[in-house]
């Protein structure tokens, strides 16, 4: 369910930022890679605790009303760690990856490639491999494009629909189908190579990682609040 459709965000210079991933900001626009299905459950999961919480908390009697509010500081962050914070940034200078507890920032010279398998993830100079929630890979999507491909190739004259037709190749204009998370990684490979080759020779620059703090602390917060409710 990944986030194929990438929509240009302008984003300004900043002179002023703090250091970490996003100290020096882009002076192109970025593409922007999201899962439609992770926002979608994300707003329903927040949506339900929003309502069961709050039930709890104006309904509830005795230390319910605490458990409750526990519960939901505890939750809350972790839901929206792993379902509206993952994204992708991209442009022709490097890769920033928003994952839910950390955003690392890659430029284009120190990525050394990125893999899809079981899961989508970029390779640093380093070695270190940084998944990229955003993109996650969709099995089934990987079989319906396949499917599709297959319908398509069949039905092509001189297709292996046809008896005693032998199968020709897709002609090069055809856009060969594929699944949305398996497009967005080819999009990142064309932008991480044409920004190797603009930078040159120039040696590796810093990969930058930043933990999110603004989500881990709460959530923290939240789980001692709880046992120390359950365990009192």
């Amino acid at each position: 369910m990944p986030s194929e459709a990438s929509a240009p965000e302008p984003s300004a210079p900043s002179e002023s930022a703090a250091p970490g991933p996003s100290a020096q900001e882009p002076a192109v626009p970025d593409r922007i890679y999201r899962s439609p299905a992770g926002l979608a459950s994300g707003v329903l999961l927040l949506a339900l605790c929003a309502w069961l919480g709050g039930d709890a908390i104006v309904r509830g009697a005795g230390r319910t009303p605490w458990l409750a509010l526990a519960a939901l500081l505890c939750a809350v962050p972790l839901i929206v760690a792993f379902t509206l914070r993952p994204a992708v940034y991209a442009n022709s200078e490097r890769l920033r990856v928003r994952n839910p507890f950390r955003s690392i920032a890659l430029p284009w010279r120190s990525v050394v490639s990125l893999r899809s398998g079981y899961s989508n993830e970029v390779v640093a100079e380093s070695g270190t491999k940084y998944q990229l929630w955003a993109v996650p890979v969709s099995l089934r999507g990987r079989k319906r494009a396949a499917r599709q491909q297959a319908k398509r190739e069949a039905g092509a004259p001189g297709g292996a629909g046809r008896p005693g037709f032998r199968h020709t190749a897709t002609a090069a204009h055809e856009v060969v189908p594929k699944a949305a998370g398996d497009s967005a990684m080819e999009e990142l490979r064309d932008l991480c190579s044409a920004g190797a080759e603009a930078a040159g020779t120039a040696g590796a620059g810093e990969v930058r990682v930043q933990w999110a703090w603004p989500v881990i602390a709460p959530a923290v917060a939240g789980a001692v609040l709880l046992l120390v409710l359950l365990l009192t």
